[in-house]
């Protein structure tokens, strides 16, 4: 698999500050996918910037998978769910959604993130917070329908009647 993990943080661009967040998501990635080639990268929080990476990343089949870190709260150059729209063919709200729930669950700032996922082509774009505790806890969520997700994306569609029902996934405390 192919993955891009994009971290979205004027400051870290800067160098004004160390990325946690970034290198928290490829850990996990790597853990959850081993042999995946991961592309790494820090940008701006700049819409036009994000959007074109976004682009980038997903053109032609040059991504399976994008995740971003940062970029989804209320700040005004946060932009991200933005940039990501403008690039998406179709959005998963559940994906969100179901992050977004899971957070409230040890904080109620996790309503405030306004992150979104989706497909381009078939690659899936995944936004998370910029804090490295909850992009471990949205990863912790997610990885598990990922690989589902993107079967389906490339026509794989077997697995659908084979997949056993996930009844829940825990969450630490």
């Amino acid at each position: 698999m192919r993955i891009a993990v994009l971290t979205l943080s004027d400051r870290s661009y800067a160098g004004i500050r160390s990325d946690q967040s970034g290198p928290m998501a490829v850990k996990m990635l790597e853990e959850a996918f081993a042999g995946s080639s991961i592309e790494v990268a820090i940008l701006p929080d700049d819409r036009t910037a994000i959007r074109e990476k976004l682009l980038e990343s997903s053109a032609n089949g040059y991504s399976d998978l994008i995740v971003t870190t940062g970029g989804t709260g209320l700040a005004p150059r946060d932009v991200t769910p933005e940039a990501t729209r403008d690039v998406l063919e179709r959005e998963i709200p559940g994906m969100s959604e179901a992050a977004r729930a899971a957070g409230l669950l040890k904080t109620p700032h996790a309503m405030l993130s306004r992150g979104v996922c989706g497909t381009r082509g078939k690659t899936l774009i995944i936004n998370l917070p910029g804090s490295p505790k909850a992009v471990a806890d949205h990863l912790s969520l997610l990885i598990p329908v990922i690989r589902h997700a993107l079967d389906l994306l490339s026509g794989y569609t077997e697995v659908c009647d084979a997949s056993p029902m996930v009844q829940s996934i825990p969450i630490e405390e």
